[in-house]
């Protein structure tokens, strides 16, 4: 007797994503196994050719087979566990850091992760940015307590070494030199995109810390007290001013019950 058509396609949608369709033998009609497992190359060609699409930098670094070869083997062990594929893809830096030949090189992960920030980043969509005199009316003692939205497009990203260097010549913006010398210095950086173009930034650690804080919600009072923490002579006030001119700031919320301005 047949399982119910529910419990069928549970024990599919299992068998596919543990990629491995033999326990199924007995409840598939006959042709039903080599149609299944071709579904399986194509499911996982799909979810390799996604993270190809997604980390084109990589495979210039790395070279497109190794980097296929990450996709594919990334693919089967890491299934998509929500349904939106734009959000897959999330762990392959780690993963491809790992990987064959590129597990001998250190740079690999930042600049993968850098590259995984730079793609969200370029699909942002800008909103009207916030004047300074909106935030500026609150008041010092205002201030501090005030929670900022910043722009979707940015990301912020500390990095062991250079790697934006290197993305900046995958971008375009200086021709490919025959050789090149990795900057090892670690390096804060903002991330910043919309509609496809994407500029990245080197920040002050203290700015940095600043502006990483704000991103995540923290309010301005605390975010500052972070970059005091990092440089005590960091001038908060004059950082929120450069990033609001700067056209970041979106939104403003006056304590974390009050309303959005």
């Amino acid at each position: 007797m047949s399982p119910p058509l529910a419990e069928l396609q549970a024990r599919i949608a299992g068998a596919l994503l543990a990629g491995d369709g033999r326990g199924l033998a007995a409840d598939l009609v006959r042709g039903s196994a080599e149609r299944f497992r071709v579904h399986l190359r194509n499911y996982e060609e799909s979810l390799a050719a996604a993270l190809r699409d997604k980390f084109p930098a990589c495979a210039w670094l790395l070279g497109a087979e190794l980097l296929d070869a990450a996709a594919r083997a990334f693919a089967r062990a890491h299934p998509p566990r929500r349904p939106c594929i734009a959000e897959y893809g999330a762990e392959f830096p780690r993963f491809v850091a790992a990987f064959g030949r590129a597990a001998e090189l250190a740079y690999v992960q930042p600049f993968a992760e850098l590259e995984w920030a730079v793609g969200n980043a370029a699909i942002a969509v800008d909103s009207e940015p916030l004047a300074w005199r909106s935030i500026a009316s609150l008041g010092t003692d205002g201030l501090l307590a005030t929670h900022v939205t910043l722009q979707q497009g940015l990301r912020y990203l500390r990095v062991p070494c250079r790697v934006d260097e290197l993305m900046t010549i995958y971008l375009g913006d200086r021709a490919t030199p025959a050789a090149f010398a990795l900057d090892a210095s670690p390096a804060h950086l903002e991330v910043r995109g919309a509609r496809g173009a994407v500029s990245i930034a080197l920040l002050e650690d203290a700015e940095h810390a600043f502006r990483a804080a704000l991103a995540a919600g923290e309010a301005i009072g605390a975010a500052a007290e972070r970059a005091l923490d990092v440089d005590g002579a960091f001038d908060a006030g004059a950082a929120l001013r450069r990033l609001v001119d700067a056209g970041s700031v979106t939104r403003i919320r006056h304590s974390p019950e009050g309303a959005a301005s």
